[in-house]
Formats: structure tokens, C-alpha cells, sequence
């Protein structure tokens, strides 16, 4: 059990990575940018059937995608009940 518990850390640190890296302005030929386009392919498919369930939240010019929230959440609480 105790790797299933790893990987489900390390699931969520890659979520949680992907979200900060996603608000970093860089080149497409940037390092980051590399590193941010792994990240997405790791969770998108994970994210994408929640971004379907719950669409982004439209504030005026902006939408707040949930979804990696809620998947933080779910995993988190996988976790409690697995470890």
C-alpha cells in the first residue's frame, strides 16, 4: 500500500506544480515551457473529464478552472482512505 500512497503524493505535487508553472509567462523555447508541457500531459487526462463535469467559472475577462482544485481534493482524500 505504501506505493500507491508515493504515487498518489506525487501525483498530487505534479498537479500542484502544473498549476503554479501554468502561471509563469514564458517563451516556447524556454525550459519551464518544457517542463510545463510534461506536466500537462501527466494531468490532462485526469483534468479533462472534471473540466467537463465542472466547466471554468467566468469572472468578467477571466475563467478559474476548478478542476485541478478538485482533483488535489480527491486525491487527498484517496489518501486518507487508502493510507
Amino acid at each position: 500500500m505504501s506505493v500507491v500512497c508515493l504515487i498518489i503524493q506525487v501525483y498530487a505535487i505534479i498537479v500542484f506544480a502544473r498549476i503554479v508553472l501554468e502561471w509563469i509567462q514564458v517563451s516556447y523555447d524556454h525550459p519551464v515551457s518544457r517542463v510545463r508541457s510534461v506536466l500537462r500531459a501527466l494531468t490532462e487526462p485526469l483534468l479533462r473529464p472534471l473540466r467537463a463535469i465542472l466547466p471554468p467559472i467566468r469572472m468578467g475577462d477571466i475563467a478559474l478552472d476548478l478542476s485541478p482544485l478538485v482533483l488535489v481534493l480527491g486525491l487527498s482524500v484517496l489518501a486518507s482512505v487508502i493510507c
